[in-house]
């Protein structure tokens, strides 16, 4: 097996690290100690470690704010922002001193202001300590904050959290890590500044400086406390900053107790009116609906602006013009936190840091006895010990509702809430969602690609594509009768086929059928439910077709049709049969599974005029 070089490579570097220090320590034991006295060397290294906890502190408090704007804005100011941002690193130290000399030197308007103290002070190590550290925190910012996930601060905003505390409570939490090492770097990078410092602050002498002045006086011997020092303080620091806190390990000696459960005040949702019109980039949104019912579903394809839609309606979305009204208020001014709206993302958006029991009860105004009822009403209440990384999908999926439901909103929007999850999960949960929906009284709206979904969790459907309504209304109705093969398409018709409509006849292939309402002669797109196809296995040469074979007889408005039969696809109680008659016209039929025909087998074919829905080709 080939040896890979990474490692030695990897090793190489780290030997040159080392080695220096490794060189100093070896001759350290034959040093005159004499020779090796440097007095001030104390009072220089406080100097620096005082400075230096002052530059980082002035740099936490300005930089993570400027690397989280960093982190969420986009555009050219934004990169060119990004870019001035770096450009210490790319300058030798010694010119950041020269060019604070023009805005702080001593000749300067700030510097005359200030009486010179400016330069050559404690406040002018200060300033270029500031200087050329400051990008290590604010890029190590900017990178944590990027990591965050942007859901987890827009779900906090629906659960009544403004942008201060969002910052607080989500974002900072979440970028910690990456923020705990930009500090450190910067605190190090201010504690070793040389070259800024040499020109801006030359007096007093900080550790550098001082370092500096003794070699040129009495060459290495006169270093060796000063280096010895400096070694021992960024060894301390070092080590200091990697003791890892052990916040999971204290939070779980407090077992997480939450009160009585007190079962929430049953309140109908408002019916919503939207009518909004936006852009996301390229992407338009013109979506116009007033609901009929409480449980809507939005269904579609992905990038048909359904989550634009739920979005605009949580209030994370700004819409160009229109209007939202629930219950005849217009929602539209009303900013995220102040909607009472219920948000549940995809991902279900929990917070990593924060145990199940807080997750819930983390909106503002949340009543920990309705947080109680529903961690038990959806099975969740022996795992408010837990964090997200140790929940299942499904489990997560029952803790972002519950923490959801817990505000008690009026209104409840799913994004694809079953994406992902194994198919027994997805089926419980379904199911669950569908009681508490029902039991509720809630306002609910669902984001979904899957008719199945639409169909158990909805009683009004609007099917979107492009960014539009294609149809709305009835969940029953819209399902019954497609609008347009697009819909049929997007509600998962499975014989959608191309034929030809001659004097109230539809014509495709070999099979006929007379049309039961009037559509115009011509090419047309037709489709009819695998369920409403009829199909009877055809009797052997000179029997009689076997009783209950009615898909063999027809009749004269759809007459039979012989078949073949090329698939079969047992689903359970029910075969998925696919049949091609000899002119190439397949048709997909369900039939019970028992006795269900074998590929090959010769079969009739009957497809009831009532249940085709045709469309003139084009629509």
């Amino acid at each position: 097996m080939r040896r890979t070089p990474l490692p030695w490579l990897g090793m190489l570097l780290l030997a040159y690290l080392l080695v220096p220090v490794a060189a100093f320590f070896v001759r350290l034991p034959g040093t005159d100690w004499k020779q090796a006295a440097a007095p001030g060397v104390g009072a220089a290294l406080w100097l620096s470690v005082y400075t230096a906890s002052i530059a980082t502190l002035v740099i936490v408090v300005l930089g993570i704010p400027l690397g989280y704007l960093l982190a969420r804005s986009r555009g050219r100011f934004a990169h060119l922002i990004g870019v001035a941002v770096q450009l210490p690193l790319a300058l030798p130290p010694l010119i950041s001193g020269i060019l604070l000399i023009f805005v702080v030197g001593p000749y300067t308007r700030l510097g005359r202001l200030f009486g010179g103290g400016l330069t050559d002070s404690v406040t002018g190590i200060v300033l270029a300590q500031v200087f050329v550290a400051a990008p290590f925190l604010v890029i190590a910012a900017r990178s944590a904050f990027a990591e965050v996930d942007p859901a987890a601060e827009e779900v906090a905003a629906t659960l009544g959290h403004g942008r201060l505390a969002r910052f607080a409570r989500v974002a900072l939490p979440g970028a910690a890590g990456g923020i705990r090492s930009g500090v450190l770097l910067s605190w190090l990078r201010a504690f070793g500044e040389f070259g800024a410092t040499v020109v801006l602050a030359y007096n007093p002498n900080a550790l550098p400086v001082f370092v500096y002045v003794q070699f040129s006086g009495s060459g290495l011997p006169g270093t060796t406390i000063p280096v010895l020092l400096t070694l021992g303080a960024a060894l301390v620091v070092l080590l200091l900053a990697d003791r890892r806190p052990g916040g999971r390990g204290l939070l779980r000696r407090r077992p997480s107790v939450l009160p009585q459960p007190v079962a929430p005040t049953a309140v109908a949702g408002p019916l919503l009116e939207l009518s909004v019109r936006a852009h996301v980039g390229g992407f338009r949104l013109d979506v116009d609906h007033r609901a009929g019912a409480r449980r809507l579903a939005i269904l579609g394809p992905s990038g048909a602006g359904k989550s634009c839609t739920l979005r605009v309606i949580a209030g994370l979305l700004t819409p160009d013009a229109g209007h939202l009204r629930a219950g005849g208020a217009d929602l539209l001014g009303v900013p995220a936190e102040r909607r009472g709206i219920g948000y549940l993302p995809q991902d279900s958006s929990l917070l990593p840091r924060m145990r199940l029991a807080d997750q819930i009860t983390f909106g503002v105004g949340s009543d920990p006895a309705v947080a109680a009822f529903w961690a038990r009403r959806l099975g969740i209440d022996g795992l408010l010990d837990r964090y997200p990384d140790q929940l299942s999908g499904g489990q997560r999926r029952r803790a972002a509702m519950a923490r959801a439901l817990a505000r008690q909103p009026r209104i409840l929007l799913f994004d694809e809430p079953f994406t992902g999850l194994d198919t027994p999960v997805r089926e419980e949960l379904r199911l669950l969602l569908r009681t508490v929906t029902r039991e509720t009284g809630l306002t609910t709206v669902l984001v979904t690609h899957d008719p199945v979904d639409a169909a158990m969790l909805a009683d009004e459907v609007v099917v979107m594509d492009g960014g539009r309504v294609l149809q709305a209304g009835p969940q029953r109705e819209v399902f019954a009768r497609p609008a347009s093969p697009a819909v049929a398409r997007l509600l998962g018709v499975r014989n959608l086929r191309l034929g030809h409509v001659r004097d109230g006849r539809l014509v495709d292939g070999d099979l006929t059928v007379t049309l039961a309402a009037p559509v115009p002669d011509g090419p047309a797109t037709w489709c009819v439910r695998p369920e409403d196809v009829r199909i009877g296995v055809s009797p052997a040469p000179g029997r009689a077709p076997a009783t209950g074979d009615a898909g063999y007889a027809g009749g004269a408005d759809a007459p039979a049709v012989g078949a073949v039969v090329r698939d079969v696809i047992h689903l359970g109680a029910v075969a998925e049969v696919v049949a091609a008659t000899p002119a190439g016209t397949e048709l997909t039929a369900h039939v019970p599974a028992l006795g269900a025909p074998a590929p090959g087998t010769a079969v009739r074919l009957t497809v009831p005029p009532g249940a085709v829905t045709t469309w003139p080709r084009g629509t």
